[in-house]
């Protein structure tokens, strides 16, 4: 699997760019293991999910004593976007997909969950206003490659195929979804802690 993530990557230039972190790491012997700086990364859409779901997750995960990484929570200004991401994708045991309606919309997000599904990452996804079976890659060809959108469309189909939380903000109760999602994620760091 990895070999094939690595040479799909090799093929994008684009995605050698900006995937420089992850190709090193690669590359580095198996012994070597990132640092861990984070337990959680919560990918989302920062329209849609910001204000609620997102940060009430990162919230009450903080509340447990768990390092979880929010872009707006742990990044300053002058910080390098995509070699401050990807790190933290890369150094979080475990990810957060937090899917919204104009998640597919979003270049970043489709770059982050491609990252954390090649990096192999226990993925928690929580589709919030949105069923699996809509999720697809928005964007246009104008604002990526033919190599990068088909990386997406892959990164998603994987993300399709994990269970998920289902959260419709018209019927659902916030709080509970995100305590149900903090349960789970200790499962996850836990389980991962036992292996």
């Amino acid at each position: 699997m990895i070999s094939r993530v690595f040479n799909f990557m090799k093929q994008s230039k684009t995605a050698q760019l900006n995937n420089k972190l992850f190709l090193d790491l690669l590359s580095s012997s198996s012994s070597a293991k990132p640092k861990v700086l984070h337990d959680v990364f919560i990918n989302h859409r920062g329209s849609d999910t910001k204000r609620n779901i997102a940060t009430l997750l990162y919230d009450n995960l903080k509340y447990r004593n768990l390092r979880p990484f929010l872009d707006c929570k742990n990044m300053k200004p002058g910080d390098k976007l995509f070699d401050h991401i990807n790190s933290a994708i890369l150094t979080s045991k475990v990810a957060v997909t937090v899917f919204s309606p104009n998640y597919c919309d979003s270049y970043f997000c489709l770059h982050e969950l491609a990252l954390i599904m090649e990096s192999r990452k226990r993925v928690i996804p929580i589709f919030c206003d949105i069923k699996p079976s809509q999720l697809d890659v928005m964007i246009e060809r104008v604002t990526c490659s033919d190599d990068e959108i088909q990386r997406f469309r892959w990164a998603l189909q994987e993300a399709k195929d994990i269970v998920g939380l289902t959260f419709d903000s018209y019927k659902g109760n916030l709080s509970e979804v995100v305590t149900i999602a903090s349960d789970v994620i200790v499962e996850r760091l836990v389980e991962l802690e036992a292996s």
